[in-house]
């Protein structure tokens, strides 16, 4: 018994080399994580969002940040308390001011949150 001869298969595919994302990255956590709660608000209001329709490029979408909370909220980096203050605070764009008695602890939940979602954020490229 002959067996047929083995032709080639398809060439692998070579992707392209990884490069940072088009557009402008943020200048801080805070900064996006404001963008991001914006992005929310106007969709839940029944905008459309699209890229590469706003003012200012971004090298994501607002689904990215939502996927990096989501995954530190699984991880369980982030915590509850974190969300519910970063949720609170960014809907009214102004982080909780360390000097109000009232905003104390939120301030340091803030601070919190913000420096484990930073070193995430700027590894993606979406925070310088």
């Amino acid at each position: 018994m002959t067996l047929p001869p083995i032709l080639p298969g398809p060439r692998p595919r070579t992707l392209p080399p990884l490069s940072a994302p088009p557009g402008t990255p943020f200048d801080t956590a805070e900064d996006a994580w404001f963008w991001f709660i914006c992005a929310q608000e106007a969709k839940l209001a029944g905008a459309r969002i699209r890229a590469g329709q706003g003012l200012v490029p971004r090298p994501c979408e607002p689904a990215d940040i939502l996927g990096v909370v989501d995954r530190l909220y699984r991880q369980r980096r982030l915590l509850r308390d974190h969300l519910l203050v970063l949720a609170h605070y960014g809907r009214r764009q102004m982080p909780p001011e360390a000097g109000r008695h009232r905003e104390m602890r939120d301030h340091s939940l803030w601070v919190e949150a913000l420096s484990i979602l930073a070193p995430v954020l700027r590894t993606k490229g979406i925070v310088r």
